[in-house]
């Protein structure tokens, strides 16, 4: 495929963007789960940062950790609420 001028520009403003989005709704935010959807968009804005420096190694920890420990705090955030 032929590479598109200033494609890789593009995907890093968008990247960036979902992190500085998430970092604001997580601030402004009140409930607990849409705390966590927050942080989960900023570490999913993030992973492409780390695969583009070569940090291959973090990167696949980040992906094994985050959603695991997401989905935890979840179910222990679920069952203070009842």
């Amino acid at each position: 495929l032929p590479e598109v001028p200033g494609m890789n520009e593009i995907l890093m403003l968008m990247f960036g963007a979902m992190v500085i989005l998430g970092t604001l709704a997580t601030v402004i935010s009140r409930d607990l789960f849409d705390k966590l959807i927050s942080l989960g968009i900023i570490v999913a804005g993030i992973m492409p940062f780390l695969a583009d420096r070569g940090l291959l190694d973090v990167l696949t920890a980040t992906a094994l950790i985050a959603p695991l420990s997401t989905l935890f705090i979840l179910m222990a955030v679920r069952r203070k609420a009842d």
